[in-house]
């Protein structure tokens, strides 16, 4: 997934962007309201980390102004405020979950994972395909029974054809997914994701329409 991370924080900021590079996540990092608005203006992303006092404003007219212009990215709400009221209002604002800081951080990932499988339009954390049974929330795979290890970054890639199943996804689609602002990417790297997907997985796990991208195939 592509996160965009709304924390002024520095501390904070910096142990959630890493916790979610771990997972094989790719996460830009703001510190400003306005600084996300240009962000969301050009990137897509697939869920929104959201403070909810910043320098140049608060959080919550940040998310209503969002919902109102129609864009539906899930947003979990990270913040200090721990009051029933802050909670209810958050959550009326259109936040799709609410943590109160401290945070664990396992936990961030746990809910992560949760309301992104959510708006896939499948709660259910394990998916039989094919010979494989992927459990979303363990982020393990067994093949025919046996387990198979992947690393962060090929877990990445796989789980985001499971979340658009028959969708054809381009190369560059998937290196937006995958790579933050600034990170050097090499030409080829995708391929070789794909590739050591392929030899763990299944050849037929993956399916190459030339020219334009990949789709998860039958296994």
């Amino acid at each position: 997934m592509r996160i965009l991370l709304i924390e002024d924080d520095t501390v904070l900021g910096a142990a959630v962007r890493d916790q979610i590079a771990g997972d094989g996540q790719s996460v830009d990092w703001v510190t400003r309201l306005d600084t996300a608005t240009e962000a969301l203006l050009g990137t897509g992303y697939d869920l929104i980390l959201l403070d909810l006092m910043l320098p140049d404003g608060r959080g919550i007219p940040f998310l209503r102004a969002l919902r109102a212009r129609g864009d539906v990215t899930p947003v979990i709400i990270l913040t200090a405020l721990d009051q029933i009221s802050d909670r209810i209002e958050g959550l009326n604002a259109g936040a799709d979950d609410y943590m109160v800081k401290p945070f664990d951080l396992a936990e961030l990932s746990a809910r992560i994972g949760s309301v992104a499988r959510r708006y896939a339009g499948n709660p259910n954390p394990i998916i039989t395909h094919g010979v494989l049974e992927v459990d979303l929330a363990a982020r393990s795979v067994l093949r025919e029974g046996r387990p198979v290890t992947l690393t962060a970054r090929e877990w990445a890639l796989f789980e985001a054809f499971l979340q658009r199943p028959g969708q054809l996804l381009s190369k560059a689609q998937l290196e937006d997914k995958l790579y933050a602002f600034g990170s050097e990417v090499e030409s080829n790297t995708i391929e070789v994701h794909v590739s050591r997907l392929r030899k763990k997985l299944g050849a037929g796990v993956i399916e190459t329409e030339r020219g334009l991208g990949y789709r998860l195939g039958a296994g």
